[in-house]
């Protein structure tokens, strides 16, 4: 089962539609029910909480109001960091020496 923190692609219509990060998944009352609250990554973030079975949030298509929704799993991407930085100052590469900053000037 997806956990808190984790970042999500949701489907409305079969198509993606918005991200959203998992807050919390709490038991609901009902039993195989979970209360899984979503911030939903627009302008302006909003917080819904949606009531779902453990496969639909592992990824299972399900209804709302008779239109299809899934929740797809973002998967993390990790970055490859040089250890070697270019100098822009002399154009060359430089072990462990920073970069040149080179300022934003507004016209």
């Amino acid at each position: 089962m997806r956990r808190e923190g984790e970042v999500v692609l949701i489907y409305y219509q079969d198509q993606p539609t918005v991200y959203a990060r998992i807050e919390s998944i709490e038991f609901d009352i009902k039993r195989g029910w979970y209360q899984v609250t979503l911030l939903l990554l627009t302008v302006p973030a909003q917080t819904v909480t949606w009531i779902l079975r453990e496969a639909y949030i592992d990824g299972e298509p399900f209804t709302m109001g008779d239109i299809p929704v899934r929740l797809e799993e973002v998967k993390s991407t990790s970055v490859k960091r040089d250890t070697e930085v270019t100098d822009l100052s002399e154009g060359k590469e430089t072990p462990g020496k920073a970069g040149k900053v080179i300022p934003f000037k507004k016209y």
